[in-house]
């Protein structure tokens, strides 16, 4: 079993790659900016099941041939998981043209151009998550600051829902996971002195469990995680 995550070098994308890896059958690729160095701390046995990808999706366009950076023999994927997230906290007054194209790259962009170049090689069957947030979720709380990062969360939440009725043809399922206040370093960005009540470890418990069977009862659909307002 392939599974594909990107954003992996802290936070919840950390946490579920470590949580991948108490499952024997799993072959994880992550896609990053720079080289996770916990990597390194890892046994011989556990890197062997890891391939890791660098990879910039801030410069990610049309141009980008993901399957040819993915080794040969792992050239078929039956998990994705687009984690990688991008958050400005500044307001409206503040917020560049420049800091809306970094968000929209990252968080609405990139997923869009992964899921169609990867399309070649993810099996019928397969599962592809994309993790908003419940700030991109319509009718949820809305904070100052976050209009940049809440907003692509939302394109990137109905983005989930149309290509869960395109790709049926493909057999492939499209899911969206809305984490709420969760314990990480974008957390403390948006909400400086905030505790979460939420690990990344408890949440990436669940994401790696939905990711294995949450497509067999649902598409198209975002399901919320939160404990508290924010």
């Amino acid at each position: 079993m392939n599974i594909l995550i990107t954003g992996t070098t802290k936070g919840i994308g950390k946490a579920l790659l470590l949580n991948y890896l108490h499952n024997t059958e799993a072959h994880i690729i992550t896609i990053n900016r720079s080289h996770p160095d916990f990597l390194d701390n890892l046994t011989d046995q556990e890197k062997r099941r890891i391939t890791s990808i660098k990879l910039d999706l801030n410069d990610i366009d049309d141009n980008t041939d993901i399957c040819r950076l993915i080794p040969e023999e792992r050239q078929s994927i039956d998990i994705l998981v687009n984690n990688a997230g991008f958050l400005i906290n500044k307001p409206i007054r503040d917020i560049t043209k420049g800091d809306l194209e970094k968000s929209f790259t990252i968080n609405v962009f990139a997923p869009f151009i992964l899921i169609r170049q990867l399309l070649p090689i993810i099996n019928k069957g397969a599962h592809i998550i994309n993790i908003v947030s419940m700030g991109g979720v319509q009718g949820s709380s809305k904070y100052p600051g976050l209009s940049a990062y809440s907003s692509s969360k939302g394109a990137l939440t109905v983005l989930t829902e149309c290509l869960a009725v395109e790709l049926v043809e493909n057999e492939i399922k499209v899911n969206a996971i809305a984490p709420g206040a969760v314990d990480t370093e974008m957390l403390r960005t948006a909400f400086p002195g905030y505790s979460a009540p939420v690990s990344a470890d408890t949440i990436s418990e669940f994401i790696a469990h939905f990711s294995l069977n949450g497509h067999k009862v649902m598409n198209g659909k975002t399901v919320e995680l939160a404990l508290s307002n924010p």
